[in-house]
């Protein structure tokens, strides 16, 4: 991965390099390599547009700043999921250029010995916080970015006054445009469907993988991430919106010692807007020169926007001891842009006022992790360790959780030697996270069960409950706070990632994971012969290079077996229906991808292309999403993909009818596709939904059938607007909501008793059509429910 950095003068002394020297560079770089994009003008998702800064200009703009600035840094050391460089700029004033690294290292021993860090502060007055500023996440929120390039060429070149006072205190690191594939095709979400303010517990994708490496290099004090469009929820004359939130708060939050600055920090941003009020031109709906404030959740509402879910940007930065805050401004234009400007300008003004006692309480949160001290907390509350244990012949989902622990700057030991925890016997080399550590908070939400918060609040702004262990299928088990546990380890510093393959064949290999069944795909495609029983995998060859080459890439120990039984499995040529981006959403994109990491090869078709071309030799068709796709009836963005009458739509019916009934396999998924099964006359079941903000981890009994492979009796689910179904007499039933009182584990749904024991997954007697009600592909992040999709494909 390319690293270019271009740091202040220092760009001048390179322009004026010698030919030769240039010549021997290691790497090319095709400096015109953005006049070949197509960048949209504007995003057809806003009602309004403005002439925003493309994504082509910004390193144009960038390397024009800093050649005249002795304070900047700029840096393309990652890249989008669509391939475009993410631009990181950090800016200080002269005397800390050179010396970040000393600086971060102060940052480190916050979180290995906060009582020197404190102790070394007090000493130190002079000493500068760090403050991040994420930009435009989501791609049609264009003002972000451009709030940011306003904000850089003001640091790295203004010499007012309030410019240098900020820069004594401050360094500043822009996340200059969070989401370049969004913002070149102005849409929300990255070029794979994501979200990326959705994905901060599972760190999917490549743009949160290099937010979250920001987060962790310089666990910065303040996190500001600029949006929009918020307009009119406080009243027109508080336009926009500024964290913090509602309740519910999450429980693994010191929330006490953010809740001492956050107000007033929101308070300082709102106050520098409406001073500089006059500045604005007005030139949309919102007439911002007669502002009196904005939108405070925390101060001005009761519930709805809450920081509950760690998916956002900044609830995740406030695990790293960050003071986190969403920026919605309030229009998209140049006023939208100037609202940002002085959002930020405010909090600065705050921090540089405030610093000292701030980073204070920061250190605090990491002191009372260490010292497993934590006094807001409900006694027992946060377990003494978590024992991860390890799965021999497949703890590919486990170690995939110690690497995503690890990566969030999670310590993970593991045992010298077998040990003993209540009864279970565990043996060396057993994972074990211990609770007494910097970032517990941050551990504890990624290892808990979760709680049922139905009561708690009338609504949630988005999930309710994410939990790793039930959704990527890997056990942790609790070390009650008070227990005796006592056992010597030693630290993780690398996973063990590879597979085994033993005997000489034929070979046996577990329906267990998204990584076995990667594997089995993968022979597949190379021409080994493999067979499935409904269980269990068999592949029909003896050893050689190339098998155990596979094997080992794939994390499974694959062993010989006896026999081999089962029908032959063939590739597969499977086709999903593409949602382009309903209500800014690309609602098929989480089932895309786990499909893609099953190993399938997976074509998109819009509902347009189906109504005019039918499905052709398509073994597979996925409906997952919203049912609207078939609606003709569409909102103006989604008119290039949509479908536009009466007409396509009875074209789309008789060419689905027509690959059903010639034997196609047909799959729904989720309460939308449920819909659309029905309305397109391919099941006679009645179909029940819960709330659309309802969701969470329910429990589930699943059959012993080919089509639940791998799942226990009773075992774990995810719905997201939850779906289940009636009438089913014509219908196989293969699984069902558990039939007790307490089917729903964690989440938030309300009126959920008639759902109670009743079907979630079926399939018709008379044609291929399966109905899984579950969200088995929710945003890539159920991992554990995603072999739902293969044993559908592999269902006879």
């Amino acid at each position: 991965m390319k690293k270019t950095v271009m740091t202040g003068l220092a760009a001048i002394t390179m322009l004026a390099t010698p030919l030769m020297a240039l010549a021997e560079a290691p790497e090319w770089h095709n400096v015109n390599v953005n006049e070949t994009l197509q960048e949209e003008d504007g995003s057809p998702f806003n009602s309004e547009n403005y002439d925003f800064t493309k994504y082509s200009k910004v390193d144009e703009k960038l390397q024009e700043i800093a050649k005249g600035s002795n304070r900047i840094t700029v840096e393309n050391s990652a890249e989008s999921s669509g391939g475009h460089d993410l631009y990181t700029v950090t800016i200080s004033d002269p005397t800390a250029k050179g010396k970040y690294g000393y600086q971060k290292s102060l940052r480190q021993k916050m979180f290995k010995n906060p009582d020197k860090a404190q102790a070394f502060l007090e000493k130190h007055p002079d000493f500068k916080v760090p403050v991040m500023i994420n930009a435009s996440i989501h791609g049609t929120e264009f003002v972000g970015s451009d709030a940011a390039l306003q904000l850089i060429e003001r640091f790295a070149t203004a010499d007012d006054q309030q410019t240098k006072e900020l820069l004594e205190n401050h360094i500043l690191i822009f996340n200059v445009v969070a989401n370049p594939d969004g913002r070149i095709d102005a849409t929300r979400f990255n070029s794979n469907g994501i979200d990326l303010n959705r994905d901060f517990i599972t760190q999917s994708q490549a743009e949160t993988k290099h937010t979250v490496e920001l987060i962790k290099e310089w666990n910065p004090m303040v996190f500001l991430d600029l949006h929009g469009y918020v307009k009119s929820y406080g009243g027109d004359d508080h336009p926009g919106l500024i964290e913090p939130c509602t309740p519910p708060h999450n429980p693994n939050y010191e929330y006490d010692l953010f809740s001492k600055w956050a107000l007033d920090q929101a308070e300082a941003m709102e106050g520098s807007i409406v001073e500089n009020r006059a500045d604005y031109d007005n030139t949309s709906s919102v007439d911002y020169q007669s502002m009196t404030g904005t939108y405070i959740p925390q101060r001005d509402d009761e519930a709805g926007w809450d920081d509950y879910p760690p998916i956002f940007t900044p609830m995740y930065a406030m695990y790293h001891g960050a003071y986190g805050y969403t920026l919605e401004a309030p229009t998209n234009d140049w006023d939208g842009v100037q609202w940002h400007y002085d959002a930020v300008m405010g909090a600065l003004e705050f921090s540089n006022d405030n610093k000292e006692q701030m980073i204070k309480d920061q250190i605090e949160v990491f002191k009372r992790g260490i010292q497993f001290d934590h006094p807001y907390h409900t006694e027992g509350f946060f377990p003494e360790a978590y024992i991860l244990p390890v799965d021999e012949t497949d703890p590919t989902a486990t170690e995939k959780a110690v690497e995503h622990l690890m990566f969030n700057d999670i310590d993970v030991s593991e045992s010298k030697k077998s040990f003993e925890y209540e009864g279970v016997s565990y043996p060396a080399g057993t994972y074990i996270v211990d609770m007494s550590q910097a970032k517990a908070g941050l551990a504890n939400t990624m290892l808990w069960d979760g709680e049922d918060i139905t009561d708690i609040t009338p609504s949630m702004y988005d999930i309710s409950a994410w939990n790793l262990p039930e959704l990527w299928g890997f056990e942790a088990v609790e070390v009650e706070a008070d227990s005796s546990f006592d056992v010597k380890t030693n630290e993780v510093k690398k996973v063990k990632a590879d597979g085994e393959l033993t005997g000489n064949g034929p070979y046996v290999i577990p329906n267990s994971s998204v990584k076995a069944v990667h594997l089995v795909n993968t022979l597949v495609e190379n021409g080994f012969k493999v067979t499935m029983d409904g269980e269990r995998f068999y592949v029909d060859a003896d050893k050689s290079p190339e098998l155990r080459k596979l094997v080992e890439a794939s994390g499974i120990t694959v062993k010989s077996t006896e026999t081999v039984d089962g029908e032959p499995l063939t590739s597969q040529k499977v086709t999903i229906l593409k949602d382009g981006g309903m209500n800014k959403a690309q609602s098929h994109a989480g089932t895309l991808l786990a499909l893609e990491r099953l190993g399938f090869d997976v074509q998109e078709i819009t509902p347009r292309e189906l109504a005019e071309q039918g499905l052709g030799d398509t073994d597979v068709f996925f409906y997952s999403g919203t049912s609207n796709l078939i609606s003709y009836n569409n909102w103006a963005p989604n008119a290039e993909f949509g479908l536009e009458t009466e007409a396509q739509y009875q074209a789309f019916k008789e060419n689905v009818d027509s690959f059903v009934e010639e034997g196609g396999k047909y799959i729904a998924v989720g309460a939308g596709a449920s819909d659309a099964a029905k309305q397109l006359g391919l099941t006679d079941v009645t179909v029940h939904k819960g709330g659309y903000n309802s969701n969470g981890i329910v429990r589930v009994n699943y059959d012993s059938s080919s089509l639940t492979s791998g799942y226990g009796a009773t075992d774990y689910g995810f719905v997201y607007r939850p779906v289940w179904y009636t009438d089913v007499e014509e219908t196989d039933v293969y699984a069902t909501f558990k039939d007790s009182s307490n089917f729903f584990m964690a989440g938030h749904w309300e009126d959920r008793t008639d759902a109670q024991g009743q079907a979630v997954i079926i399939k018709e007697k008379e044609q291929d059509v399966t109905l899984i009600g579950l969200e088995a592909g929710f945003r890539d992040h159920t991992d554990y429910l995603f072999r739902l999709f293969s044993n559908a494909i592999y269902n006879k």
